[in-house]
């Protein structure tokens, strides 16, 4: 049992390990937090959207964005497309769940504002659409994925393909990789030091 725990934990490092080295993503990681930046100062939102394990992220991403990171500021425009459950069951019941994210991005997505969008697969057809919608509003699009990035590859704007297929390790470097986004934005965007 101590092997098998000491074994999942390897796992883990080995995967941000692996980030750790790729330039390329610490490059998107810097990039992503820019447009964020940006985003904000331009009055523009960011959106959130997963489903599952995901979708959780996806929720407290945004909470660290309109809450607080590491300092006490005013809140910045960010919300989860799923919390609220009367919309998202409605669209479910009436329409389809695959249209779930994307009718809301029809709705108030706007030029500038930025979709980020979790899925260790990459091919969640409510996400991908949602992707799809962002982008005939203008709006820029930022993907969580495991490691081939799946149907959002062609669709984002901004890659994090995390070198896994393996589902909580993608997860755990999802949270990893946005915690690193969320302290850079603040910092650059209330102009403190972490």
């Amino acid at each position: 049992m101590n092997n098998k725990i000491k074994n999942i934990i390897q796992s883990s490092i080995d995967v941000k390990a692996n980030i750790l080295s790729n330039d390329s993503m610490i490059e998107i990681v810097a990039a992503c937090s820019d447009k964020i930046v940006d985003a904000f100062k331009n009055g523009n939102k960011v959106l959130f959207c997963g489903n599952g394990g995901s979708a959780a992220d996806a929720q407290h991403l945004a909470a660290e964005f309109s809450g607080r990171f590491y300092t006490d500021r005013d809140a910045l425009p960010a919300e989860a497309l799923h919390v609220n459950t009367s919309y998202l069951t409605a669209v479910a019941n009436d329409y389809s769940y695959d249209v779930v994210y994307s009718r809301i991005i029809k709705g108030i997505g706007k030029p500038g504002d930025i979709l980020v969008g979790l899925s260790t697969s990459g091919n969640s057809t409510n996400i991908v659409k949602a992707f799809e919608m962002a982008k005939e509003k203008g709006m820029i699009t930022v993907g969580l994925t495991g490691e081939t990035g799946g149907k959002m590859k062609e669709l984002s704007d901004y890659l994090l393909n995390v070198p896994s297929t393996d589902t909580p390790r993608i997860q755990e470097s999802h949270i990893l990789l946005g915690h690193i986004i969320c302290q850079l934005v603040e910092e650059s965007y209330f102009n403190t030091v972490g």
